[in-house]
C-alpha cells in the first residue's frame, strides 16, 4: 500500500513559512493529499464558528507575558490566543478569555496554569481596570469545540450566578 504521508511526513522546511501540509480526514487520518496553503487550526475554526466569540487574536508580539515560577527559576509564559466572549454581561463588558494550546506538555505545564488560574487571573479581575478575565487550556485538538464550549457556559453560568447571589453583573469571577 502506497502511503506517502509515513514516507515523507515533514514538508516545510523548518527555516522557512509553512506553504503546504498534509489533508488529514475528520478522525486525524491522512488522506494522502497534500493541501498547498498553511493550515488553519483547530481552534481558529471553532472561534470563528462560535456564537459567543466577539473577536480572537494570536498573542504573537502583543507583549502580553505572565512571569511564573519553576523550581526556583523565573520564567515567562506567552499565552497563544485572547478571545473577547460575550458572557451576558454586554458588549462593553467582554470576557478576555486566555486560551493556551497545548500538544506536548512540558514539566512546567502545570506550573503555568496554576500561575493563570490562581494568581494571575484573579489578580487583574481584582484591579477592575482590565475587564474580565479567564484562562483555558486545551489538550486534545478534536475536543477543542466541546472543551471551549463547556468553558464559555462555565464562565457565562459565574456570571448568572454572581447576579443571583446578589454579586451584581461584571464583578467577575467568585
Amino acid at each position: 500500500m502506497d502511503n506517502r504521508f509515513f514516507e515523507r511526513p515533514i514538508l516545510n522546511s523548518p527555516y522557512s513559512y509553512p506553504l503546504r501540509y498534509w489533508e488529514l480526514d475528520d478522525q486525524g487520518q491522512p488522506t494522502q493529499q497534500i493541501i498547498e496553503n498553511r493550515r488553519r487550526t483547530e481552534f481558529c475554526r471553532v472561534a470563528e464558528a462560535h456564537p459567543r466569540v466577539r473577536a480572537y487574536v494570536k498573542n504573537h508580539n502583543l507583549g502580553l507575558e505572565v512571569p511564573y515560577r519553576y523550581d526556583s527559576e523565573t520564567r515567562r509564559y506567552i499565552p497563544d490566543f485572547i478571545v473577547l466572549v460575550d458572557d451576558g454581561n454586554g458588549g462593553d463588558d467582554p470576557l478576555h478569555l486566555i486560551v493556551e494550546i497545548k500538544g506536548y506538555r512540558r514539566e512546567d505545564a502545570k506550573d503555568k496554569k496554576a500561575t493563570m488560574e490562581t494568581y494571575w487571573a484573579p489578580g487583574v479581575n481584582n484591579l477592575k481596570q482590565y475587564g474580565r478575565w479567564a484562562f483555558a487550556e486545551f489538550t486534545e485538538v478534536y475536543q477543542i469545540e466541546a472543551e471551549f464550549e463547556a468553558k464559555v457556559e462555565a464562565e457565562f453560568n459565574k456570571m448568572i450566578d454572581g447576579v443571583a447571589k446578589g454579586k451584581g453583573v461584571g464583578k467577575g469571577p467568585t
